[in-house]
């Protein structure tokens, strides 16, 4: 079972250093569940990321509909972060997605501060094609 978006919040602010948040991040990644082999391929990788990156999606519903993902990426840490990314927008629907504020998240996590350049692009990435995902549904 995925930790919801507001337990990582709570959870990030029980915990005082960057090294405690960082394991944390890595166990959140341990914890997604396993990605199906047959979407680990060109179509459903993330561009953008140093790591690889994949990402597939489902949709439900008609009108507005709930958008759920699957993730996985062969380095640790960036596993973790996309657990977060799908904490963040998977189960909800395209609306939600769109009028979520990732940039509020990071700062609210304080990943903002304490990713890599080249990692919070790979982040950005991931979250740029949910919310172009997201944008396409509702157009």
């Amino acid at each position: 079972m995925t930790a919801s978006i507001d337990t990582i919040r709570s959870d990030f602010s029980l915990l005082d250093d960057w090294e405690d948040r960082y394991r944390y991040v890595i166990e959140l990644g341990q914890d997604l569940p396993p990605y199906p082999e047959a979407a680990r391929d060109e179509a459903h990788k993330v561009r953008g990321c140093a790591s690889q990156v994949w990402l597939v999606g489902q949709t439900s519903g008609d009108h507005d509909p709930v958008m759920t993902y699957q993730g996985d990426s062969d380095a640790h840490i960036v596993r973790g972060l996309v657990a977060i990314v799908l904490a963040l927008y998977s189960g909800r629907h395209a609306s939600e997605i769109l009028a979520i504020d990732f940039d509020e998240t990071l700062r609210t996590l304080g990943l903002n501060e304490h990713l890599s350049p080249q990692r919070s692009n790979g982040l950005r990435s991931m979250v740029q094609r949910i919310r172009a995902d997201a944008q396409a549904i509702a157009a």
